[in-house]
C-alpha cells in the first residue's frame, strides 16, 4: 500500500500542483454529521465517490457516506466497519452488492484517499463495484458480492437523504475524523486517477488533484469546506448541505496536502485517556503515570505546539519525550534521561528524575492553573527546550515573565534526539500520582478550543493563541519538508 503523506514521512518534499486548504473535523461526541434530499435523482446505475479522511477514532463503526430510509430497508453506504476493514454496501431490501476489504486501516496519522465506483451496468461483473485506497484498486476482499448486471442502488433518489458523517435509520455510526475533498459524481464510473495521482518525485506518495474539470451530473456535488461559515456549501453549485452540530471552528487546515500532527490514541498507557475533538482533546482516567504522545516525532528543526489544562489537578505534566508510555511498565513524563516535563503546581522541570521525583525537582517555572495556555518551543538543531505560559516565557529561574522570546532566557538543555534512545523527540503530556489531568493541544492544524487571536508561523501554517516564537514552526507535512524533522 503506498504511503499516504503519514505523519512520520516528510511528505511535504514532494513537488505539489495542487493544495488542498481546507478539511471538516466531525466529533462523534458531538453527533456531528450533514445531509441533504436530492432535488433530482442519481442515475440508478452509475455513480463515484471520492473522498479524503484522516480517521480519529478506531474499533467502531462509522459511515463515511450513506443513503437510506428509515426504516433501515435501503441502506447504500460506504463505512468502516468496527474491525476497522472498509465497506462498500448497496442494500436495497436485501444485499445487492458488498465490498468488505481484508485490509485494515487503523493508521491514526495519516491520510486516506478512497474511491468507491457502481456501475451496475458494466458487462463484466468484478467491475460492477470498484474501490480503490490511496490510487491502488483494492483486490482482496473478506466479502466480494456482485450485483446483477444493471442492479438499480437507490443512493441519491429523492426520499432517501444523503448524510455525511452518520447512518441516518437510527442516527447511529458517526464518523470521528477530518473529510476533505468530498466528491461525488452523479452518472459517471471514475477511477481513482481521475481525483489524485502520485507524485512524480516521490512515486509512492499518492496526492489530490483538482477535481474542477470532472462532470458531476445532475445531482453530484463537491464540498471543499472553504467556507467556515457555510461548512456544507457545495461548491460545485448545487444545494448547500444542512450541517448539524459543526460550526466555524470545525473548519481544518489539516488536509491531504498539508498533514499536521495530532495526540495519538494509539499510544494510550493502560487505556486509561479518551480521545476527541480530532484527537486534540485528551481526557484522562485516573491511572498513575499515564501520559500521551503527538503522532509526529522529530529529529530536527525548530517547533512550536500550545497546551491548554482543562482541569485543575496540581499534578499534570506536560513536556516532550522519546518514549512512547506503552513500551515502559511504570514512568512519568519527566522521569528518565530523556523526558522534559514541566508541573502545574509549582513549574518545576522533571528530568530524569525516577518515580519519586519529590526530591528531584529542578526550580524552572512558576504554577500554571486550570485554562491556561502552555506554550512548547522545541529546538532540535541547538538541543534546546521552552515554555511560556499565557504568551509569557520562563526565565528559567521559577518566574513567567519573559514577554518576548528570548533563545538566551529560559532555556533547557535537553539531549540531541540523535543521541535518545529512540532518535526523536515527541510532544507529551500527563499527570504525576494518578491525578486526573484534560488537554487540549493545538499543533496549529485545527485548535479544539476557540482562538482569540489567530496567530501563524512565518509560513503561514498553523493557527495558534500566541505569537509563535521566531523560526518556530508549526509541526505539519509542509514544514518538515523545508525545515527537518
Amino acid at each position: 500500500m503506498p504511503l499516504i503523506l503519514p505523519g512520520n514521512v516528510a511528505s511535504a518534499t514532494a513537488s505539489t500542483t495542487y493544495d488542498v486548504d481546507n478539511s471538516c473535523r466531525f466529533n462523534d461526541g458531538d453527533s456531528a454529521y450533514m445531509h441533504k434530499t436530492c432535488g433530482s435523482a442519481f442515475d440508478t446505475d452509475k455513480w463515484t465517490i471520492s473522498l479524503w479522511c484522516k480517521r480519529g477514532a478506531l474499533g467502531i463503526e462509522t459511515r463515511l457516506v450513506s443513503c437510506d430510509n428509515d426504516d433501515g430497508s435501503d441502506d447504500d453506504c460506504l463505512k468502516f466497519q468496527a474491525t476497522d476493514q472498509l465497506e462498500f454496501t448497496i442494500y436495497d431490501g436485501g444485499y445487492t452488492g458488498t465490498l468488505k476489504t481484508n485490509a485494515v486501516y487503523r493508521d491514526i496519522s495519516a491520510w486516506y484517499h478512497i474511491v468507491a465506483v457502481w456501475d451496475s451496468g458494466n458487462a463484466t461483473a468484478g467491475n460492477r463495484m470498484r474501490l480503490y485506497v490511496n490510487g491502488t484498486e483494492v483486490t482482496s476482499f473478506a466479502t466480494d458480492t456482485n450485483p446483477a448486471e444493471d442492479a438499480n442502488a437507490t443512493f441519491g433518489n429523492t426520499s432517501h437523504p444523503i448524510e455525511i458523517g452518520r447512518r441516518g435509520t437510527n442516527g447511529t455510526q458517526y464518523w470521528d475524523g477530518y473529510l476533505a475533498e468530498v466528491a461525488v459524481c452523479d452518472g459517471q464510473a471514475y477511477t481513482a486517477s481521475d481525483f489524485g495521482e502520485f507524485d512524480e518525485d516521490s512515486p509512492t506518495i499518492w496526492k489530490p488533484k483538482d477535481v474542477s474539470g470532472l462532470t458531476f451530473g445532475t445531482s453530484g456535488f463537491y464540498l471543499d469546506f472553504e467556507a467556515s461559515d457555510n461548512l456544507g456549501n457545495d461548491a460545485n453549485g448545487g444545494t448547500d448541505w444542512t450541517e448539524t452540530n459543526l460550526d466555524a471552528t470545525d473548519q481544518a487546515t489539516d488536509t491531504p496536502t498539508n498533514n499536521f500532527a495530532t495526540m495519538n490514541p494509539l499510544d494510550n498507557y493502560y487505556a486509561n485517556s479518551t480521545f476527541s475533538e480530532g484527537n486534540c482533546t485528551i481526557v484522562q482516567g485516573s491511572s498513575t503515570y499515564a501520559h500521551n504522545l503527538s503522532t509526529i516525532a522529530v529529529t530536527a528543526g525548530k517547533w512550536y505546539a500550545e497546551a491548554k489544562l482543562t482541569t485543575d489537578s496540581e499534578h499534570a505534566l506536560v513536556g516532550i519525550t522519546d518514549t512512547p508510555a506503552i513500551s515502559v511498565l511504570v514512568k512519568i513524563l519527566g522521569s528518565a534521561a530523556h523526558d522534559y516535563s514541566i508541573k502545574q503546581a509549582n513549574g518545576d522541570l522533571f528530568n530524569n528524575v525516577g518515580d519519586d521525583p519529590s526530591n528531584d525537582a529542578t526550580n524552572y517555572a512558576a504554577a500554571y492553573a486550570q485554562n491556561d495556555i502552555i506554550g512548547i518551543a522545541l529546538d532540535c538543531d541547538n538541543n534546546k527546550l521552552y515554555f511560556s505560559k499565557g504568551g509569557a516565557w520562563s526565565d528559567g529561574s521559577g518566574s513567567w515573565d519573559s514577554t518576548t522570546f528570548n533563545a538566551s532566557v529560559g532555556a533547557i538543555t535537553i539531549t540531541a534526539p540523535a543521541s535518545t534512545d529512540n532518535g526523536h523527540y515527541f510532544f507529551a503530556s500527563g499527570d504525576y500520582g494518578g491525578a486526573v489531568c484534560n488537554w487540549e493541544w493545538n499543533f496549529g492544524g485545527c485548535p479544539p478550543n476557540t482562538i482569540s487571536s489567530g496567530n501563524a508561523d512565518a509560513d503561514g501554517y498553523g493557527n495558534f493563541e500566541y505569537a509563535v516564537p521566531s523560526g518556530y514552526y508549526a509541526l505539519c507535512t509542509k514544514n518538515i519538508g523545508a525545515y527537518g524533522g
